[in-house]
Formats: C-alpha cells, structure tokens, sequence
C-alpha cells in the first residue's frame, strides 16, 4: 500500500493572509467599510476586518476553507 501524501497543514493560503493583513490594516486606518456602494459604515472589530479580508480572498480563488453553517 502507498504511503499517503501528507498535506503542509497551512489551512488558509498565503494570498489570502495578505488579503487578512490588508484588510485590518485598512480598519487601523479607517478606511475599511462594510458592504458595498459605501452604504455600510466603517468597521469597528477586528474580527469583522478580519472576516471582510477572507471574503476579499474567497473571491479573488485564495486558498480558504469553507464558511461554517
């Protein structure tokens, strides 16, 4: 029997901890809003920037593990 290919064990890829990086930057600095159109206001948790980032990165094809429902 072959031996299994062992995965890296990084869950989420590097684009999409640049998307994450990028994203709560833009909530230091105050320019991160939520929803589109700027009909949303601007971010206030970290967690909230944080998830905004892995959406970005889910869109653009990043390496991301699906949403729990």
């Amino acid at each position: 029997m072959p031996a299994k290919k062992k995965s890296s064990g990084r869950k989420f890829g590097r684009a999409a901890g640049k998307n994450v990086k990028r994203a709560v930057h833009r909530a230091k600095k105050g320019t991160l809003n939520s929803g589109k159109g700027g009909k949303g206001g601007k971010v206030k948790s970290r967690k909230q920037a944080i998830a905004i980032g892995l959406s970005e990165a889910r869109k653009k094809g990043a390496k991301v593990p699906r949403k729990k429902s």
